[in-house]
């Protein structure tokens, strides 16, 4: 059941200035969108067209909200992560009379209904963060479906979703999959995750981190970044993985490999990467030290089982903002940030502009390609167009005045030929 539409459901629209503020700093950092803006105004391809965004509501997805909206869409922002929201912002873009249905901390009743709002108004493009939104598409609300033209998915959680219902014939719209762009993997997932995990941690703990064993567990892009960046600033760090052959790309970058039983008893701090369920559990809370870490930096709230955790603890007492220590019957206390929610983003302000604006960039020009060309497109999980992921890399360059070389027409002809 669809609840009541509003057009806008925010904490408090007072907050508007703060949230404006934060929206200002982030667009004037963010030239790869602001060129691609450019272009949606001059060419309004969203005209007449409806979007429904469910990302991280903050300020650099504002400028892409912002920038949506400026290329001719009626845009409904909602939220992808009820801990993630930034409940100025929200209020800033919904004074501009923006459909926002977001408010931090909502529970879990009150999110679905958010995602609900920003989908009842029948949109033709939909850009999500996780698969929330084509998880209602494909369920409750699929009635809205025949006016979809397509979307497009940012994460990598959402694409493997969406690839498992074109695998059992079941996805009703064509997705173009922006996290796998290289401008996305190779930088959000990697340097993004890296930085922004390890600023909220820091933030948060107010600890040092050099010294410290660090269990990275997923040798995935995002593991990936964690384990650079935890071992950049001292720590020594441990991977946990499934797959042997990044098990064997973690050995080659100089990280210890062991399995999440063994890790447990030696960790201080634990950041789970994987996008699977049930990675860190009761047998390895009752191993951990004293004093324990647990984060997540994968989408959803299942990679550490604070529900299993809460359920063993004797006591649970909030240690200090977004830091719950559950004290266990052998006496040792376990401490999670941010209830186990991606923790870049519930404890911080997610990653930095620079990164997202070429995420975000990423994400304008493919619901352009939707809006162009999604009646036409079959329903499946499409790659983001090469010239797409080209174009984002050269404003990139462009903006600092980077030139690269160029191949001459004699080696277009060597590598593109058997005739050497």
């Amino acid at each position: 059941m669809i609840p009541e539409i509003k057009k806008f459901d925010v904490k408090d629209i007072s907050l508007a200035p703060y949230g404006q503020e934060k929206i200002d700093w982030a667009y004037r950092n963010m030239p790869v969108l602001r060129a691609i803006e450019a272009e949606l105004i001059a060419e309004q391809p969203f005209k007449g067209l409806k979007i429904s965004v469910s990302v991280h509501v903050e300020a650099k997805t504002a400028c892409l909200a912002r920038a949506l909206s400026r290329g001719g869409a009626e845009v409904a922002l909602t939220g992808c992560n009820p801990l993630s929201t930034q409940d100025d912002v929200a209020a800033a873009l919904a004074s501009t009379g923006m459909h926002v249905y977001a408010i931090h901390g909502a529970d879990e009743e009150l999110y679905t209904d958010h995602l609900k709002m920003a989908l009842a108004f029948g949109p033709d493009i939909v850009i999500d963060d996780g698969g929330d939104l084509a998880m209602l598409l494909h369920s409750e609300l699929s009635y809205l479906v025949p006016k979809l033209m397509g979307g497009c998915e940012e994460t990598t959680t959402g694409v493997h979703r969406l690839e498992i219902l074109e695998k059992e014939g079941k996805l009703s719209y064509p997705v173009v999959a922006v996290n796998d762009a290289r401008c996305k993997h190779l930088f959000d997932n990697r340097f993004g995750t890296g930085q922004s995990v390890w600023t909220a941690i820091m933030a948060t703990t107010n600890l040092v981190v050099a010294g410290k064993t660090v269990v990275v567990a997923g040798y995935g892009m995002c593991g990936r970044g964690v384990a650079m960046r935890a071992k950049g600033l001292g720590a020594k760090v441990i991977v946990t993985e499934i797959d042997p052959v990044k098990a064997c790309e973690a050995i080659m970058e100089g990280y210890t490999v062991m399995t999440m039983d063994e890790a447990a008893e030696i960790g201080d701090v634990f950041v789970t990467v994987t996008g699977c369920k049930d990675v860190i559990v009761g047998k390895h809370f009752l191993k951990m030290k004293d004093g324990a870490i647990c984060c997540n930096a994968g989408h959803f709230d299942c990679e550490v089982s604070v529900k299993e955790l809460k359920s063993m603890a004797k006591e649970q007492k909030e240690l200090r903002h977004n830091i719950i220590g559950y004290t266990l019957e052998n006496g040792k206390t376990v401490c999670v940030i941010a209830e186990g929610r991606l923790v870049n983003l519930a404890s911080g302000d997610g990653h930095p502009v620079e990164i997202m604006d070429m995420s975000f960039a990423l994400q304008a020009q493919s619901a352009r390609y939707i809006a162009t060309y999604g009646r036409s497109l079959e329903k499946k999980v499409y790659q983001t167009p090469e010239i797409i992921d080209n174009r984002v890399a050269e404003i990139l360059l462009d903006t600092k005045e980077i030139k690269i070389d160029r191949l001459t027409a004699e080696q277009e002809k060597y590598i593109n030929s058997w005739d050497f």
